[in-house]
């Protein structure tokens, strides 16, 4: 026997090597010593309670949020202020639709009368021309001294025509020695008079007014200054 120790052939050698490796003895040149850590303590399980002896659950109790009391004088306030706002608005349309209202019955009154007026100046237009030359013819036969028939029946005719006017609303225009009025009368021409200048000395056409419209102006002659003589 050669003195060195046998090995346990029960244990492998990895098993051998490994006890070797993991406890190195205090002589070597590490100079390492091993230290032995315990492992924390576990913790101790949970013990249940009984049903009983479990402490009861506590819920919060839900805030109330209670609002500030309002004034019944201010609420009333308002209501009374939006209410006299309403009325106001309410008047304000009614006072615009009867105005609407108004303005419409006016337009229709003078639509409607405009539309007679201009039916009655058509038909009193085509009388005006029949009415001078009878007024001609008359002013032509005055001027013999012998009394004609036939002129007095024209002298019926005219005054049967005076008569329809009348009904009609048909009056003649005032010229002949009135100023020249521009809105009644036409001047056709002027001529030298000893009547004021602007004065109306001759109507060549009388002129008609249907109601306060005028139909047909007067043609005229204004009177002019005379000129100076040396």
């Amino acid at each position: 026997m050669s003195g060195e120790p046998s090995e346990d052939p029960s244990k492998p050698a990895g098993d051998a090597d490994a006890g070797a490796t993991a406890t190195p003895s205090p002589n070597d040149s590490g100079g390492v010593i091993p230290v032995e850590v315990e492992a924390p303590d576990a913790q101790p399980p949970a013990v249940e309670l009984p049903p009983e002896e479990k402490p009861p659950v506590k819920f919060s109790e839900p805030q109330i949020v209670v609002p500030p009391p309002v004034d019944p004088t201010i609420e009333l306030e308002k209501k009374i202020a939006a209410l006299e706002k309403e009325k106001k608005d309410n008047w304000d349309k009614y006072l615009r639709s009867a105005a609407d209202v108004e303005n419409l019955r006016k337009r229709q009154k003078r639509e409607v009368e405009d539309a007679k007026f201009e039916t009655k100046n058509k038909v009193l237009k085509e009388m005006l021309p029949v009415v001078d030359n009878l007024e001609r013819a008359i002013e032509h036969a005055a001027k013999g001294e012998e009394k004609n028939p036939i002129v007095e029946g024209v002298q019926l005719v005219m005054r049967q025509f005076a008569t329809a006017f009348e009904r009609l609303d048909v009056t003649p225009v005032e010229a002949m020695g009135q100023p020249f009025d521009p809105n009644l009368h036409e001047a056709i021409s002027q001529q030298e008079s000893d009547q004021p200048a602007g004065t109306v000395v001759q109507v060549l056409q009388r002129g008609y007014r249907a109601g306060e419209r005028l139909l047909r102006p007067a043609l005229v002659v204004v009177a002019k200054a005379k000129a100076a003589t040396e």
